[in-house]
């Protein structure tokens, strides 16, 4: 048996993935240690530890969904179809981002850095700069867009296979990791392969020196459509997810043991130890991945107006936030005021102006649906689509 009808707690997770972006990326103005685009006067210990926390299992999360995503737009259309299906949601936003959503990132951030010129002066200098950070063309927070975009292409071929009948057949091999605890297994690949190129090299989101990560996030995108495409798999995810959810919290606690008492061994060191630290790290990633979708599975799946709504506000607001968010920090950072009321402020502030972007300037118009990704609208009932013929009236069906 194959899942075809799109469960609703994978929606949930997404909306609750999405929301987690927006608390990580308004607290980076404020966290220590950490650099970022705009650096708030003061700095906090507290929403570091936040974010590192968060950093750990948001992206894995995301890019899990995204694999079930793609599973459920191949079951009704060809490769070719999905491939343009991609191309528009996903190609077409990326190029208004890198166009018109990133470059006020850069400006202020170039702004803090001495830059004396106004927006447009920037603006026009911007394709001849280069490529940031030594230039300003940038795609920022819209890396995840792109990779997305380039794991699609990449995979396309084996999804295709294993939506077809002989594809599903050679799934069911799978059935192994749905008994017991057998569904750790799937985790492997990523925790022995990430243990040993992430102590090389460092995250860097720009699609080509990006050795550690660019393979990372694939494997959590081919689980998730895996997954999907198994449904006893997501049962054994629900199954297991209070094992998952004791080997996510124990794992957590020991890194930051090794954390909090300078333990953790340096980038770049390749003996056992640090390799071994990287690898509970990356499995630390898969449990809270695992835990959070079996724990959705189980409580999630219901539909609601708000999630209708909500579903299709999370990716136009992805795209939005980032900038909000550097905008307002820009103008927060020199001010004298507690780092947690900035925060808080910059959370709330962001979600209203990004919200209010969205269904004031994206959601009533066609063009900007498909600029920034969204389906076409749907349209309403009883909307007369022939307009040669009148409009014939509607029988009135009582409500039971």
């Amino acid at each position: 048996m194959h899942t075809t009808s799109r469960q609703t707690y994978l929606d949930w997770l997404r909306i609750i993935a999405i929301l987690g972006v927006l608390f990580f990326h308004s607290a980076m103005p404020y966290v220590a240690e950490w650099g970022w685009h705009i650096k708030n006067n003061a700095t906090s210990h507290v929403l570091l530890e936040m974010n590192d926390f968060l950093h750990r299992f948001r992206m894995p999360l995301l890019f899990f969904i995204s694999g079930t995503v793609s599973y459920y737009m191949l079951q009704s259309r060809s490769g070719s179809g999905f491939l343009g299906l991609r191309f528009r949601r996903l190609f077409i936003p990326l190029l208004l981002g890198i166009l018109v959503i990133v470059p006020p990132q850069v400006y202020m951030e170039r702004v803090t850095q001495g830059y004396q010129g106004n927006f447009w002066q920037f603006y026009a200098a911007m394709f001849r700069s280069g490529i940031y950070p030594t230039g300003n063309m940038s795609w920022h927070h819209l890396w995840f867009i792109l990779y997305l975009l380039i794991y699609d292409i990449l995979c396309a071929p084996l999804f295709v296979w294993w939506s077809s009948p002989e594809g599903k057949k050679w799934l069911q091999k799978l059935d192994i990791l749905a008994t017991g605890k057998w569904i750790y297994g799937l985790i492997l690949p990523s925790v022995i392969s990430h243990a040993f190129l992430a102590r090389m090299y460092w995250e860097t989101n720009d699609l080509i020196h990006d050795y550690a990560y660019f393979p990372y996030w694939l494997l959590f995108l081919v689980a998730g459509f895996i997954c999907i495409a198994h449904p006893r798999l997501m049962d054994s995810l629900e199954r297991n997810r209070r094992s998952s959810f004791t080997l996510a919290f124990v794992s957590i606690i020991i890194i930051n043991y090794f954390r909090w008492n300078g333990l953790e061994p340096q980038h770049g060191w390749q003996g056992w130890s640090g390799w071994a630290y990287t690898a509970l790290a990356t499995a630390s990633a898969w449990m809270w991945v695992f835990a959070i979708v079996g724990y959705g599975k189980r409580y999630l799946n219901r539909k609601s107006r708000v999630l209708t709504y909500a579903n299709e506000a999370v990716y136009p607001f992805y795209i939005l936030h980032q900038t909000v968010i550097v905008i307002l920090t820009f103008y927060l950072a020199n001010l004298q005021e507690d780092i947690g009321l900035k925060f808080i402020f910059t959370v709330l502030v962001t979600f209203m102006i990004s919200m209010s972007i969205f269904h004031v300037l994206i959601r009533p118009y066609g063009l900007m649906r498909l600029l920034f990704g969204m389906k076409p609208a749907a349209k309403r009932p009883g909307t007369n689509t022939n307009a040669t013929q009148p409009a014939l009236p509607q029988p009135v069906i009582p409500l039971t």
